[in-house]
């Protein structure tokens, strides 16, 4: 069985140390940043060295939502307006939301990554902070959903797997999580009717990404990823059925070393865990704490990855003149 952790590698290419480690840890799978982007030839030569470096078909993730977080840029793929910015400028916001994911979908698929972290099911609120504010879809409930399942459809139809982020809810946020714990101090009751909402309506995804987000009126003593409270509500009150991976567990919202992260995020309930960042001591430490994964887990994870599908067949330069016309 597969270990229940993802991977960063890197860099550009994979070393004869990380072919030895992944063959003998066995991580489920991989995510990429832009440390390891550099050009098509290059990354699909990474990608098919990370699966054959683990003996199989590995999914391979990153992090291409368009505007700032957009791992692949140019002169080789497409720049994306933020996604807020996009939203309020389509004449066809969510038609545009479904072309923008199948053209990342091509670009993705291309070069043997088949996994995104997207959409994005935040709300946008008043004080939401600047790390997320036009990552975001709107403040509309009906809107935001509707978004975020044309962007899911959008990267399935073009082979790419969908990651639902960040449950239950990062649009009350006033600080970055990648620096500091955020603390959302509303009523249970306000979360129920508005932010957990879209999750609820999107609960039939295959996977999705928790939030490093204290809830004080449901757990005010850990944050969602490592909460056995939030993921039983996850679970149970979102109804979210499918593979539940952490945010990355470098982040600073979250305390410990690496590997008590990663211990405290399996305990709480997350199939998975990332780890995005960090030398091969750190790596290691990861591994020795991370048990392979459950029964339940593989399940999730077979379902989510029986929905890889050849893409669906398409004119991308017609796609991209019909993008490009619902922006001008």
């Amino acid at each position: 069985m597969d270990r229940a952790v993802v991977f960063g590698p890197l860099g550009l290419s994979v070393s004869d140390w990380e072919k030895s480690f992944f063959r003998d840890v066995a991580p489920w799978g991989f995510i990429l940043f832009a440390r390891n982007v550099d050009t098509p030839e290059q990354l699909r030569r990474l990608t098919g060295d990370l699966r054959e470096a683990v003996g199989w078909n590995a999914p391979i993730m990153i992090d291409q939502e368009g505007g700032r977080v957009q791992r692949m840029r140019a002169p080789h793929w497409r720049e994306y307006l933020p996604a807020l910015d996009q939203m309020e400028r389509a004449r066809d916001p969510i038609r545009a939301m479904w072309l923008r994911n199948r053209l990342i979908a091509a670009e993705l698929h291309d070069v043997g990554i088949d996994v995104n972290c997207a959409p994005l099911a935040d709300l946008l609120e008043d004080d939401a902070h600047p790390v997320m504010r036009n990552r975001l879809y709107g403040r509309d409930i009906e809107i935001v959903v509707r978004a975020a399942r044309a962007g899911a459809d959008g990267l399935l139809a073009g082979g790419v797997l969908p990651v639902l982020k960040h449950i239950p809810g990062y649009g009350r946020a006033v600080v970055d999580s990648h620096k500091d714990l955020p603390r959302v101090n509303v009523p249970r009751a306000d979360l129920e009717a508005r932010d957990f909402v879209p999750f609820i309506a999107l609960n039939d995804m295959a996977m999705g990404m928790t939030a490093h987000i204290v809830f004080s009126d449901i757990d005010p003593d850990a944050p969602a990823t490592t909460s056995a409270v939030m993921m039983r509500l996850i679970r149970d009150q979102i109804g979210f059925g499918g593979l539940i991976m952490s945010d990355d567990i470098g982040m600073d919202a979250l305390s410990g070393s690496p590997a008590e992260r990663a211990a405290a995020a399996i305990a709480a309930g997350c199939d998975l865990v990332l780890h995005c960042n960090g030398g091969p001591d750190e790596m290691q430490d990861v591994a020795r704490v991370v048990p392979e994964m459950t029964e339940a887990a593989e399940t999730r994870a077979k379902r989510a990855l029986a929905q890889r599908q050849t893409p669906m067949a398409i004119d991308i330069s017609d796609a991209a003149a019909e993008f490009e016309a619902l922006l001008a």
